[in-house]
């Protein structure tokens, strides 16, 4: 039996920036009681495993401002307005690890915090790596990072690597990834 659906009534744009919307709906639930639901709209995102010509999954470190701290990731970037899924990808592993890829692959889709953001996050694996020259945002400085399979899981296991999106994306990727 499928569970029931709540009704939208109304839909609220509250504020709005280049990356994504905050909202509120209006809503009716199934017993027939109205509510509000608050949450972060996005476009989507595109996150990229980039592997190395020896192997080795490449990985950029960048400061995030909620944490207060460094994170190690893989690229990633939401999809902008009018862009696609595949442009966003090719930009970012541009963008943040310096790199165009002669081979892509879609490892898969997740939702990184369903009941907070509709945001879908489809992940690539990239390989056939070559170095290309691209403009970074003025918020991003990154430090590229080369680490084989068992040193970045390593890094997970440490709480080095916590992302909660390289975390999924790795589920998603880590059986077709090299073991190197």
């Amino acid at each position: 039996m499928a569970l029931m659906k709540w009704k939208t009534l109304r839909l609220i744009h509250e504020l709005k920036n280049p990356w994504w919307s905050y909202r509120h709906d209006e809503v009716e639930l199934p017993s027939g009681k109205k509510g509000e639901y608050h949450y972060v709209h996005v476009n989507g995102s595109s996150m990229i495993v980039p592997v190395d010509a020896g192997g080795k999954l490449i990985l950029v470190n960048q400061y995030r401002h909620l944490g207060s701290r460094e994170s190690l990731e893989f690229p990633c970037g939401s999809v902008k307005e009018g862009s696609t899924y595949d442009e966003t990808a090719r930009l970012e592993l541009a963008e943040e690890a310096g790199f165009a890829a002669a081979e892509w692959k879609i490892a898969g889709e997740f939702n990184p915090y369903n009941g907070v953001t509709d945001e879908m996050c489809r992940v690539y694996m990239a390989s056939g790596l070559t170095p290309v020259e691209s403009q970074k945002d003025e918020t991003e400085e990154f430090e590229i990072q080369h680490l084989a399979r068992r040193e970045f899981e390593d890094r997970i296991r440490s709480g080095e690597i916590w992302d909660g999106m390289t975390l999924a994306a790795w589920m998603l990727v880590k059986d077709n990834a090299p073991d190197t």
